[in-house]
């Protein structure tokens, strides 16, 4: 998804309840024409369409029964007045069409648009349609529409995924829930989304990030409506781009004692590699002083790695006071194990009461023996960690990633980062953010060590729990694109990320005059 795409796009993240609660008022209480608007976005499709692809060449519109089937209708009906070559599949009756959808094919009828009945036609026709077609127009099914895809719009929706031609969805990609970005069966992977009137929660998380391919938001000019509509956001989407902003201008005078100690305690007998990845990625996100509590065995290759960091070895968790006292933020967690000498370690860190962020082995200890009795940590779980802390399936969690991370930072307070696309996080008293954007190079071991040292670095340098999360989290996606963009996806390691950090750091620096500054003074 292009960056400069995310970066115009609003804040704000509603529930597909919303937005079509927002739709009504307009319509009802602003005197605003439902067909004019129908219309207007069918419009903004075809000028995003046209603007991608110049000479489009034939072009497919696949349309149901709602509003968004008479969005695709008159998608198709602007394509065939500009002299364009046009079909139109309706995949849906045209005797179940109503208001302002029924209106719409009579538009498109009457315009010369050739349209056929999905189920009056031959599996033949059908396959020649999609063969002929340069760009598919994806106006099946709307956010009214819940679970999974029935026939004959499965068979459509997996027409779409066979296809060569690219596809243009028309609010949302259909199989999608626009509220949870879940998909309970088939769902089009669109190359571009056209969404309107308010951005939906679901094209940001879950499986939206991949189905929806570029995302273009048109207001409808509505804008000025929507907080007389009386709908509240679900969520705020957040990126580099407005939290490099924050990124605070460093003082001539800057020493290490006012950036923060971070200890991490990590790296049980097996799992040294993710004590130091989380270790050098603090230091690299600016921490500083940085602390690394392990197994005895792994000092030498800690310090061989990185001899910036301090280095402990420890056999009992009697030993870890002393290196509690002197820290300002504890991340604890990255490859302890789930043995005697993790659970010595974690108890030691929950029973310091200093900030800390929780992380892998630590989130699974405390599913069932740990119990946290204050807000001053940060929990950064993966969706089957997030199942255990909460007694239930996967799938569950998978369902409802708002919801789900909303739940846990009920139960276990503090801020609460689920990882995943379209990470997700929720802190006290602000909407949960979602961050926009994924990149497929860091599904790999190591990454989650990689963000939690970097989460407790921010911690310990802005004293902010939440912001410090929500930073970290768009820092770790800013330094994984800049370095997926040096060498791609495959192959991607932690430290490759950890490399990026002070690059992408650099550039918000000089953005908000921190390097300016000290270069003048020398």
């Amino acid at each position: 998804m292009p960056l400069s795409d995310l970066h115009s796009l609003p804040e704000d993240l509603y529930s597909a309840d919303a937005v079509r609660e927002i739709d009504r008022y307009v319509i009802d209480h602003q005197g605003v024409d439902g067909f004019d608007l129908m219309q207007a976005a069918a419009a903004s499709v075809f000028r995003r369409l046209v603007k991608r692809w110049p000479e489009p060449g034939r072009v497919l519109v696949l349309c149901g029964a709602g509003n968004n089937g008479g969005d695709g209708y008159l998608v198709a009906a602007a394509v065939r007045r500009h002299g364009l070559d046009v079909s139109c599949i309706a995949v849906a009756p045209v005797e179940k069409l109503s208001g302002d959808a029924r209106l719409a094919w009579q538009k498109a009828k009457k315009d010369g648009v050739d349209i056929i009945d999905c189920g009056n036609s031959a599996a033949e026709e059908l396959d020649a349609r999609f063969a002929s077609a340069t760009v598919i127009v994806d106006a099946m099914l709307g956010t009214g529409v819940a679970g999974a895809p029935r026939e004959p719009f499965a068979d459509m929706i997996r027409r779409c995924e066979d296809a060569v031609a690219p596809v243009v969805a028309v609010d949302l990609p259909s199989g999608l829930n626009a509220t949870t970005g879940a998909a309970a069966g088939d769902v089009v992977r669109a190359e571009m989304t056209v969404t309107f009137i308010g951005l939906k929660a679901g094209l940001f998380t879950g499986h939206g990030p991949e189905a929806c391919g570029e995302i273009c938001f048109e207001s409808l000019a509505t804008e000025q409506w929507l907080e007389d509509s009386g709908q509240l956001p679900l969520a705020r989407r957040v990126d580099w781009d407005a939290m490099g902003a924050l990124v605070p201008r460093r003082p001539v005078t800057a020493h290490k004692g006012r950036f923060g100690h971070v200890l991490v305690v990590a790296g049980d007998r097996g799992f040294g590699g993710a004590g130091i990845l989380a270790a050098e990625a603090a230091s690299r996100a600016g921490a500083g002083l940085v602390t690394l509590a392990t197994r005895p065995e792994y000092v030498a290759p800690a310090l061989a790695r990185c001899p910036s960091i301090m280095v402990q070895g420890l056999i009992h968790g009697s030993e870890l006071p002393a290196l509690l006292d002197a820290a300002d933020v504890i991340v604890c967690g990255p490859g302890i194990g789930q043995g005697p000498w993790g659970q010595q370690m974690l108890q030691q860190v929950v029973a310091s009461g200093k900030p800390r962020v929780l992380d892998a082995d630590a989130l699974n200890l405390m599913a069932s023996r740990v119990a946290l009795k204050d807000d001053d940590h940060v929990l950064t779980p993966h969706p089957g960690e997030a199942a255990r802390l909460l007694d239930c399936q996967v799938a569950e969690i998978e369902m409802d990633r708002i919801k789900a991370v909303t739940r846990l930072r009920e139960v276990f307070g503090g801020t609460v980062l689920l990882k995943g696309a379209g990470t997700v996080i929720a802190s006290a008293e602000v909407l949960p953010g979602v961050i926009a954007g994924s990149n497929p190079g860091m599904a790999t071991g190591g990454m989650g060590d990689v963000l939690s040292g970097i989460i407790g670095a921010l911690y310990g340098q802005l004293g902010n729990p939440s912001l410090a999360t929500t930073m970290g989290a768009c820092l770790h996606l800013a330094a994984a694109n800049l370095a997926s963009e040096r060498q791609g996806f495959m192959g991607l390691l932690p430290g490759d990320v950890i490399e990026a950090l002070p690059q992408v750091l650099a550039e918000a620096e000089r953005n908000n005059g921190g390097l300016e500054m000290l270069e003048s003074k020398t």
